[in-house]
């Protein structure tokens, strides 16, 4: 699988990255380790977690993966922290917080350092340059590799890499952002994107699938064990069913149909050769899904397929982006 550098650093990782969101949940360990050695046999690198991904059990499950099944050294370990199960506070970017969060995450991991470690989400009541020093002395110590966001709008992630930027070799510069992004989900585009590719920021699409709407699965009804059939995902399925959604799914199978090729490669490849990105991260439930997203890595979409596809999904963009000068 070909490697990307992640941003403007020296780290470089595989351009599909496995996400690990349902591990421990809905993933048990046996399907989750014939998925870690499915991604590592087709040449994958960057494994993508976090502290609230089963409530550390996504953690605990790849620790124990690790050395076990595919060598530490091998993978490029990403982990998060921030989240915090508080309906009063779903954020905590306290210093205090996010270097206790890494610790207990390292001991899940079982391991002494993670590649890639990422603030969650942004939290507007502690101060970002107290944020950010969390990032600085985990780096310094040695536990961090490199360090990122992950879901902070445009002018957050330019504030954020900026203040970084600022004090070369005091301040670790943001390697990446981790945000949602897909044929059904562009609003990066309208901000997050510039910033991040002005700055060298590189960007990590979540649910490139459009939380799995753009495979197909879902064009004539929901079916039995799918995440929309799910009680706990359905309403993270469910605003991707509209009829705007629906016409750009056909689309997509439209373009699969000419390509000889399936909609879920279609919509992949779209998203993962997007100016700025460097790795869409995809969640599977089993090996077999797995590997049909790997297969990706042989597909690159003609231009005219991707302006289409461009086309069909445009998002609207008023003043004041950048360039507003013509309305």
């Amino acid at each position: 699988m070909e490697q990307r550098h992640l941003g403007r650093t020296g780290l470089r990782v595989s351009r599909i990255g496995l996400g690990t969101l349902t591990w421990g949940r809905d993933t048990d360990e046996h399907d989750a380790a014939d998925q870690l050695k499915a991604f590592w046999d087709a040449g994958g690198t960057l494994v993508d977690t976090a502290d609230v991904y089963g409530g550390g059990e996504a953690e605990r499950l790849l620790g124990r993966l690790l050395d076990n099944l595919v060598p530490r050294q091998d993978l490029v370990v990403a982990t998060k922290a921030g989240s915090v199960p508080d309906p009063y506070r779903r954020f905590d970017g306290s210093r205090g917080h996010l270097l206790a969060a890494l610790d207990a995450s390292l001991r899940r991991l079982g391991t002494d350092y993670v590649d890639l470690w990422q603030i969650h989400a942004f939290d507007p009541v502690t101060p970002l340059d107290e944020t950010l020093q969390a990032l600085d002395l985990a780096v310094s110590s040695g536990r961090v590799r490199y360090a990122g966001v992950s879901n902070f709008s445009g002018w957050q992630l330019a504030k954020a890499a900026t203040w970084q930027l600022a004090a070369p070799g005091l301040r670790t510069r943001l390697a990446c952002t981790q945000m949602e992004y897909s044929l059904l989900q562009r609003g990066v585009e309208r901000e997050v994107l510039p910033a991040a590719l002005d700055l060298g920021v590189g960007l990590l699409p979540s649910s490139p699938l459009g939380r799995g709407v753009l495979t197909g699965k879902y064009r004539t009804g929901t079916p039995s064990g799918s995440r929309g059939a799910s009680e706990q995902l359905a309403p993270f399925v469910e605003p991707y069913l509209d009829e705007a959604a629906g016409r750009i799914v056909d689309a997509v199978a439209t373009a699969a149909d000419g390509l000889a090729t399936t909609p879920l490669q279609v919509a992949l490849a779209w998203v993962r050769d997007r100016p700025g990105v460097v790795a869409p991260v995809v969640g599977a439930r089993n090996a077999q899904q797995l590997t049909e997203a790997l297969s990706v890595e042989a597909l690159s979409l003609p231009d005219e397929i991707c302006q289409a596809l461009d086309d069909v999904s445009a998002p609207v963009h008023r003043y004041p982006d950048q360039d507003w000068s013509t309305l």
